[in-house]
């Protein structure tokens, strides 16, 4: 659920529920009060009963009093000062008393309510002086209680004793609706502040504890939530930030890795043709090449070395700026069977003087153009030739070339009969300073970066390159590259 939406509810509750409450209290309290006052024991409301109970015996001690008043003299009834001193001794508990001659109320000791009533009481006869008897007034929450007599000029007359049970009512409604309203109140405050603590802060809590994770370096701590609004977008957007911060990192490792084993494959790398050359120099300088056939040995050698040396940090420099994307190419629309045709012409020469056969065959149309840099194209095709001339065991080398035609793409294998490469090697040999043998004995020459070279600029050309082959029966490296292919419009 959204704050907004969130808020706008909590709004509604504060105002509705109070409210709703409230006048369930009021219903409830109203009718038990109610059923107390008709003498239904009802449990929790002993201080009201005993309230009536008093009220109930104030009112038969007034009767009393005025019923033997009737039967010695009735003409006190007539003395209002009498009749105010009785009615104040009950008047402090919500009754008081009527008196009526015939028709007409000569007393009363609550003008106000009396009116109301007087029309209602029951006729003479209803209640002699040795007679009980009592009306509930039910509208008026009154009950009353008839004394009749005859005055002593023998006109009738009625004495009533009233009590007002709605004014007990009335004090302990407000009394109970006091403490239901503070009750309400409170449930309300604790089922809003349980609903926000579970839908907002318990979240935040959660998500805080999340983040002192992430800062303690910590990324496998993730939060799952089926909220939905800002929580659930929160929650959403902690995991994305997790997840990219775990893989960045792992890049950052990988990269770290990759730096450090670069340095130590340099120094490797570096480090045999310096011994050379500090042997081979240490030889002249004591006069081991004593003779000028071993000194033009030392010397050719020590230059080979340095040659070693420099494709070396070429290659390195190469790698570099390839790597990072500092090289630009240039790419043009080149035929197919022209260009590896041209390429194959100019290595032929390389290879036969090394007494390696090389066979070329062209499976594509002749008219099969591709989107390719020449020059780094032909640095593909070197480096691949010149590893397998490198790793050639065979006193009768072969090399083959064949271009096969994939309807939207052109496949090149190039394929040796050397020394071949283990399954093991075939994923990793695209790696940068990977090489098969685990001594990394340079003799054979390389740098160990031709291939993972050969791999960057055929990706960089939206193609891809993989490896086939047996060890001890050869090798064979394939790539695709896409054709041109022009739009026609009719």
């Amino acid at each position: 659920m959204k704050f907004k939406t969130r808020l706008q509810v909590t709004f509604l509750m504060i105002i509705i529920l109070p409210l709703v409450l409230t006048c369930l209290a009021f219903c409830g309290i109203g009718l038990t009060l109610m059923n107390v006052q008709r003498g239904m024991p009802i449990f929790g409301f002993g201080s009201y009963a005993e309230n009536m109970q008093e009220m109930v015996e104030i009112t038969e001690k007034a009767y009393t009093v005025l019923m033997e008043q009737a039967e010695e003299d009735t003409s006190v009834f007539l003395d209002k000062e009498y009749l105010d001193r009785v009615n104040q001794d009950i008047a402090r508990k919500s009754t008081y008393i009527i008196v009526r001659k015939e028709n007409d109320m000569i007393y009363a000791g609550n003008e106000s309510a009396a009116k109301a009533l007087f029309s209602k009481l029951p006729e003479y006869g209803n209640g002699g002086v040795s007679e009980e008897s009592g009306v509930y007034y039910d509208k008026y929450g009154k009950y009353v209680k008839q004394i009749d007599f005859l005055f002593p000029d023998g006109s009738e007359g009625s004495v009533f004793v009233v009590s007002r049970l709605n004014a007990l009512i009335s004090g302990n409604l407000l009394l109970d609706m006091f403490i239901a309203i503070c009750l309400i109140l409170i449930l309300t405050s604790v089922m809003l502040t349980k609903w926000i603590q579970t839908g907002v802060f318990s979240p935040i809590n959660e998500l805080n504890v999340a983040m002192q994770k992430i800062k303690e370096g910590d990324f496998d701590y993730a939060l799952q939530t089926d909220a939905k609004g800002e929580i659930g977008e929160l929650y959403q957007n902690y995991e994305d930030m997790r997840l990219r911060l775990k893989e960045s990192t792992e890049e950052s490792r990988q990269a770290e890795e990759k730096n450090r084993e670069l340095i130590s494959n340099i120094s490797h790398d570096l480090k045999t043709p310096i011994t050379a050359i500090k042997g081979y120099v240490e030889g002249i300088k004591d006069g081991v090449a004593d003779t000028p056939e071993k000194m033009d040995k030392y010397i050719r050698t020590i230059y080979n070395k340095a040659n070693d040396m420099e494709r070396l940090i070429n290659e390195l420099t190469y790698y570099s700026r390839i790597d990072n994307n500092r090289i630009p190419y240039n790419f043009h629309r080149i035929n197919v069977a022209d260009y590896f045709g041209d390429c194959v012409e100019e290595v032929g020469i390389d290879l036969e003087q090394r007494n390696i056969r090389l066979n070329y065959s062209n499976m594509t149309p002749q008219d099969t153009m591709v989107i390719a840099d020449p020059e780094q194209m032909k640095k593909v095709i070197n480096n691949i030739i010149s590893n397998s001339v490198k790793y050639m065991d065979k006193p009768n080398g072969r090399i083959e070339i064949r271009i096969l035609d994939e309807s939207d793409s052109i496949h090149i294998e190039i394929e040796d009969n050397g020394k071949g490469i283990a399954q093991k090697d075939l994923g990793k040999i695209f790696d940068r300073f990977y090489r098969t043998d685990a001594s990394r004995n340079s003799a054979q020459g390389g740098s160990g970066i031709g291939l993972s070279i050969v791999k960057k600029i055929i990706e960089d050309h939206g193609g891809y390159i993989w490896a086939t082959g047996k060890e001890g029966e050869g090798a064979c490296i394939h790539f695709v590259l896409r054709k041109y292919i022009e739009l026609t419009t009719e």
